[in-house]
């Protein structure tokens, strides 16, 4: 590679780190915008944790609706928001029908995903529908038809991990040729924990622990495995060609239905790649994993944090270039890594939230959108089928 050029694809290694405010730029919204008013549907953790998000984009968003089909929800929020003049409501029906919500954060159950979708558009909301966007790819191919007959209304999906401005720097390092042929994708996220919650008086485990039952559930591939996926999608605009997957219910036998131990190998022949995507239940030692190897060098990211590893090469190269260009000196960690941020992050929903109301006051596509979310729903499928069936599923294009 001529040094010129070389100068050029590794100014972001080289040069300062001014994340924030280069990349959040765009997603900067009008100063003179009210906020948008909101619905939530679905209480439950990942409910609350889009409810307290609102509150600290307060400027942003206005919950004026609640809705869960679990009473004890319903009272814990008027007990934890009782200066919040809210509707309660057990249906989400009934929400629906409330004039004044302009927008629907939907956080239900998977296999819900698509009838609330396609009811919250149909009564004319805009949706941010958390992810995996749909509970099987025959839905997914459906929500982006549906999606293309209501062109006004915004749909954005909740893989929200990757919308932190660390995940968008590395999307430009991909493209930018930082890594060289990336051949090898390694990802884990392990738990040691049997996933379950407690049950109160009056309720079943099938309505608590739903992620346990394949009726209600994708299971570790949709609940965790579905965001490095999504982000593999998206960086290289690409879907893997044939998935084989292979699980049990290895440390926790105990009545569930979805597998403790998962392990899944992504073949992408247009980018030429293999994934390996994995989750247990059983250890928790290396928990969160996401390494791409090229043959330039490696990234590997945490949710908020990034190191480069340059090959051999390569980092003799960024140190010639870095002795004879004035650019920033190159700071390297204890295991030959170069910090790629050193600002601290907010979590990931904070940016979605700030980019949905971005797109719902001024218009565009989100960046986690009906289409990109299809793709990654489609992904989770061909992998419980796979590991359900024992089988190898082949991408069929349904959207």
């Amino acid at each position: 590679m001529k040094r010129r050029d070389f100068v050029k694809q590794s100014s972001w290694l080289t040069g300062g780190l001014l994340l924030h405010r280069q990349m959040w730029e765009s997603f900067s919204t009008k100063q003179d915008s009210r906020p948008i008013r909101i619905g939530v549907i679905g209480c439950g953790d990942r409910g609350r944790g889009l409810i307290d998000t609102a509150t600290e984009l307060s400027e942003k968003f206005e919950v004026v609706a609640v809705c869960d089909n679990l009473a004890f929800r319903l009272d814990a929020l008027r007990k934890d928001f009782s200066g919040k003049n809210w509707s309660y409501y057990p249906n989400y029906l009934e929400l629906l029908n409330k004039k004044e919500v302009e927008a629907v954060w939907i956080a239900a159950p998977l296999h819900l995903h698509y009838e609330m979708a396609v009811a919250s558009l149909k009564a004319g909301k805009h949706v941010y529908l958390e992810k995996t966007m749909t509970y099987n790819r025959k839905q997914a191919g459906k929500l982006v038809r549906l999606c293309k007959e209501y062109p006004k209304q915004i749909f954005q999906v909740g893989h929200q991990y990757r919308y932190t401005p660390l995940y968008f720097r590395i999307r430009d390092m991909i493209e930018g040729g930082a890594l060289g042929k990336v051949t090898q994708i390694h990802c884990r996220w392990d738990r040691n924990w049997d996933w379950r919650r407690p049950v109160p008086d009056g309720y079943t485990d099938r309505q608590i622990n739903w992620r346990m039952y394949k009726e209600y559930s994708g299971g570790l591939a949709a609940e965790l495995l579905s965001h490095q996926i999504d982000f593999i999608n998206w960086a290289y605009d690409t879907h893997p060609d044939e998935i084989y997957a292979t699980g049990g219910i290895d440390f926790y036998p105990d009545g569930r239905e979805t597998f403790d131990n998962l392990q899944a190998v992504l073949r992408y022949n247009k980018a030429g790649m293999i994934g390996n995507f994995g989750a247990t239940c059983a250890n928790e030692r290396e928990g969160y994993i996401f390494k791409l190897k090229g043959s330039r060098g490696t990234i590997e990211l945490l949710m908020n944090e990034g190191y480069y590893y340059p090959e051999k090469q390569t980092r003799k190269e960024l140190e010639t270039v870095d002795g004879v260009s004035g650019a920033t000196k190159i700071e390297w960690n204890k295991e030959g890594g170069m910090p790629l941020v050193k600002e601290k992050m907010k979590d990931g929903t904070w940016y979605a939230l700030v980019e949905f109301h971005k797109v719902v006051t001024e218009g565009g596509l989100p960046t986690s959108n009906v289409q990109t979310g299809a793709t990654s729903a489609i992904c989770v499928d061909m992998i419980n089928q796979s590991s359900y069936n024992k089988r190898i599923e082949r991408w069929e294009n349904i959207v």
